[in-house]
């Protein structure tokens, strides 16, 4: 109880002996304080959060409204619903769809990936995971992912990945990337509170606080949260800050651009043009027709008769000979379609997404061709991958070193999937040729786009067979001796 009664001092609090309590420290916290940290943490999440929101909204189509006469809005809100083409989704998965890990390199003299770290990696499901860890960061700029000890098996430490809207990190002054503290927070299921655990200072902080109400202005009012047989604050078990971000597009200053940042302004027009081209057809795409010397008829009522209905097995006879009918020409939609292609070739210029993506025009081609159309994405992909995978190979090494393994992990490095697609007869005469420069197998195998797991069972089916024919197993490798067949003595009537 002492110990635990320090750490809870240390952290600003006062512990009530009687009842056994945590009690809010008194007056506002000061910087460095855990409070203070979750504060300021919290402050800057609700911010991301915004722009999280506007590029989740915007990649899952819902855009906001075109933007039409206010008299009109009310007349056309079926029309503005439909008046929406989410190009910037497909811009995000033709990026998102070609970053795939296939494992971690472990050390300059491995040729293949390391079994124990994607046995790791895998028992997490994070094979699975990291897809939709690397499509959120390209999507809202940043991702996130918690590495933790497991109490029940350390062998296989807890990676989990985290959403941007629920994780956040701070860095020591001047760095981007030394981790000074990290805030992990959610609305609990069962109780609609907000909680929150914080890591600094090699300590674990948990709160928690009711959900802030519309319109209040300030962070939530935090409480401890203990938890059964835990204390308050735990220690850390890796002694840093065990969240890792995962930035998409990072710049100097420490910030993270989502893919669609740029383009929105695109979108926006595309919608504008696709309400105006909709509401032409809906009035005017369509052949009017006009008539003068014509005298309406009347009913007794004095109210008009329309005389002529147009149906395709309709005539229409007009027996005075000074009545004139004709029709107006119809709205061309013509500039409305060419002023959206034009559109989302821009958007294809600025985001490098080839045009099969985004027009699905393009047929017929040769192999050559489409990885000419292609080479501005894969260049793009691979600019991406140097980032992002610095904090996935950070969350490797944290992943080894929660499960005891005292390896250098210096060296570690992430093994990307080709991003180039490739004809199958151009994949194989590539490996052909660079096999006859005296590139090792394995790394032809990767080449090729076999998963690790592969290349590890190939390259011991390999060695094995090698043994074998050392060892003089010939038979295994050519095939069985041919028999030839011996006579019997004398059955050539020449035997002694």
């Amino acid at each position: 109880m002492d110990t635990c009664g320090g750490r809870r001092r240390r952290a600003g609090w006062r512990s009530d002996s009687d009842e056994g309590v945590l009690v809010a420290p008194l007056g506002k916290p000061k910087p460095g304080e855990p409070l203070w940290w979750v504060d300021r943490l919290w402050t800057e999440l609700i911010k991301r959060r915004r722009y999280a929101d506007v590029m989740r909204q915007y990649y899952s189509g819902d855009h906001p409204l075109p933007m039409i006469q206010e008299k009109a809005r009310p007349g056309f809100q079926r029309l503005l619903k439909q008046a929406r083409s989410n190009y910037v989704g497909l811009v995000v998965d033709a990026t998102a769809e070609r970053l795939q890990i296939d494992g971690f390199r472990l050390g300059k003299t491995e040729r293949v990936g390391d079994k124990e770290l994607w046995r790791i990696w895998q028992a997490n499901s994070m094979d699975a995971d990291s897809d939709l860890q690397l499509t959120e960061a390209v999507k809202v700029g940043r991702s996130f992912a918690l590495v933790a000890p497991n109490a029940e098996d350390a062998s296989k430490p807890l990676i989990t990945a985290e959403d941007a809207t629920q994780a956040i990190v701070a860095y020591d002054s001047g760095s981007r990337r030394k981790r000074r503290a990290g805030l992990k927070t959610f609305v609990d299921d069962w109780t609609g509170d907000i909680w929150t655990t914080l890591f600094v200072d090699g300590l674990i902080y948990k709160y928690r606080a009711p959900e802030p109400k519309t319109g209040t202005v300030g962070p939530p009012k935090w409480e401890p949260r203990e938890v059964a047989g835990e204390e308050w604050p735990a220690r850390n078990p890796l002694d840093v800050v065990p969240l890792v971000e995962i930035p998409n597009r990072p710049d100097l200053l420490g910030e993270a651009h989502s893919e669609v940042e740029d383009i929105l302004d695109i979108q926006d027009r595309i919608n504008k043009t696709l309400i105006d081209r909709m509401m032409a057809q809906e009035f005017s795409a369509f052949r009017q027709r006009w008539m003068t010397g014509y005298e309406v008829p009347t009913d007794d009522n004095g109210q008009p008769i329309e005389p002529f209905k147009a149906a395709v097995d309709r005539l229409w006879v007009i027996e005075d000979e000074n009545v004139k009918v004709g029709e107006f020409q119809a709205t061309d939609l013509r500039p409305y379609l060419d002023s959206i292609e034009s559109d989302v070739q821009h958007m294809a210029a600025r985001t490098r997404t080839p045009a099969q993506y985004l027009l699905g025009k393009l047929s017929n081609v040769n192999g050559e061709t489409l990885k000419a159309t292609e080479s501005g994405l894969v260049a793009k992909v691979r600019q991406r991958q140097r980032p992002l995978g610095e904090g996935q190979e950070e969350v490797a090494r944290l992943a080894l070193q929660a499960a005891g393994d005292r390896r250098d992990l210096s060296a570690l490095e992430v093994i990307w999937h080709n991003p180039e697609f490739r004809t199958e007869g151009e994949l194989v005469d590539a490996l052909v040729k660079m096999s006859t420069l005296g590139v090792p197998r394995e790394a032809l195998w990767e080449r090729w786009g076999a998963s690790q797991t592969e290349i590890a069972q190939w390259r011991e089916q390999a060695d094995q067979q090698a043994a074998r024919i050392l060892g003089g197993d010939v038979a295994s490798q050519f095939g069985p001796k041919p028999v030839v067949p011996v006579t019997e003595a004398g059955s050539d009537g020449d035997a002694d």
